[in-house]
């Protein structure tokens, strides 16, 4: 059986390491739960937060030396057509989802707080863009869902995840070591638990 000295040393040692991981953890996930607390209050009251979208076209025709790029019908945008856009129109399509047509290869161009695509008509080469700006508040919600964003917010999201969890689990394992000296923890963490549940099983059907 372990004497008071060992475990209050056990206790000494899970303490200092549990307040280390939850102070580093919590210092990973301070901006980001921020920004993810507020963009679910502005998510929950979207209808309540007015939008006014703002909508740029361009027009263009791609050079009949590129056109015979067209003809392949399928598969990925070509690439002298990727570089024509980035030269002509400072426009980045490489990263575009192409739905290929016999009229025409049109490009979704998705980005957060907006909108954006791009058609080539196969028989002339007119090129029309359109982007579409719906503000900050639309930004910073798409940063949120995870809309538009790329691989590289993707990753950011889950290694963020991961950091929340361990902010999660340490504060959990460090009320449990505190709990003795503080009755109302484990009521508190119940409600945590009951109070989205009843609200789950009784108003949401």
């Amino acid at each position: 059986m372990a004497t008071g000295v060992e475990q209050q040393g056990r206790r000494s040692f899970w303490l200092k390491h549990l307040h280390q991981w939850h102070w580093v953890s919590s210092a990973l996930c301070l901006i980001g739960m921020l920004l993810f607390a507020v963009t679910g209050i502005t998510l929950n009251n979207a209808r309540h937060v007015e939008a006014k979208p703002k909508t740029v076209t361009v027009e263009a025709v791609l050079p009949e030396t590129l056109r015979p790029a067209l003809e392949i019908g399928a598969g990925p945008v070509p690439a002298v057509i990727v570089d024509w856009f980035r030269t002509e129109l400072r426009l980045d399509v490489a990263a575009g989802v192409p739905e290929w047509s016999d009229d025409e290869l049109y490009i979704a161009l998705p980005r957060p707080g907006g909108d954006g695509w791009a058609t080539i008509a196969r028989a002339d080469g007119a090129v029309l863009h359109e982007v579409t700006d719906r503000g900050w508040v639309s930004y910073l919600n798409d940063l949120h869902k995870g809309r538009g964003t790329g691989a590289i917010w993707s990753w950011f999201l889950d290694i963020f995840a991961v950091a929340c969890l361990v902010f999660c689990i340490t504060g959990l394992f460090l009320l449990h070591l505190h709990a003795g000296n503080r009755p109302s923890t484990w009521p508190l963490v119940g409600l945590g638990l009951v109070a989205p549940v009843l609200l789950l099983i009784l108003l949401i059907h």
